[in-house]
């Protein structure tokens, strides 16, 4: 039992609704959390990233990664490190010794979604968004699901990752 300091009134809340996964595609985003953590097993280590989507419909809206950096298992290790190298090669940084170098520079991260199913315990789980991959944002942004015989406008960076323009953090952005 938990006391919530007062008698809380849900109708004056609005509910949450439960948030649909992103569509595959290619999403401009920067890194703005990192942390090493212990493994399930405890006998490795991961780094769990949190990504910001910065434009479009789906602006704000979280990507979550984590790389396996310390495992028994070498092709593990091997896998995260690459995975590390294309965030650092994205954002321009490619010697860091703590993962806050990385924060709040823009690259394309590019999304799948892993449909339902079981895991490998016979678990059901549901359907998900995986990173497929990192890349540096002057690569530019696919259109995500132009319909057949459309030509979409390339994508532009927003005002605040434009060359020359300096970069807007988060908690200085309006909205």
């Amino acid at each position: 039992m938990a006391s919530l300091n007062g008698t809380f009134d849900a109708t004056e809340v609005a509910p949450a609704v439960p948030l649909e996964l992103l569509p595959p595609g290619k999403y401009l985003a920067h890194l703005i959390e990192s942390e090493m953590l212990p493994t399930k097993s405890g006998d490795g280590q991961l780094l769990k990233l949190v990504f910001e989507v910065l434009e479009g419909a789906s602006a704000r809206r979280k990507i979550f990664d984590q790389l396996n950096l310390v495992n028994r298992n070498e092709q593990t290790v091997e896998i995260a490190q690459r995975t590390l190298s294309a965030i650092c090669h994205a954002v321009g940084q490619v010697h860091v010794s703590d993962s806050e170098q990385l924060h709040f520079k823009p690259l394309i991260v590019t999304l799948k979604v892993d449909p339902a199913g079981n895991d490998k315990f016979g678990v059901h789980r549901e359907a998900r968004n995986k990173v497929a991959g990192y890349s540096a944002a002057n690569a530019g942004i696919a259109p995500r699901a132009a319909s057949p015989g459309s030509h979409p406008a390339p994508a532009v960076p927003p005002p605040a990752m434009r060359p020359g323009a300096a970069a807007i953090p988060p908690w200085r952005r309006n909205g």
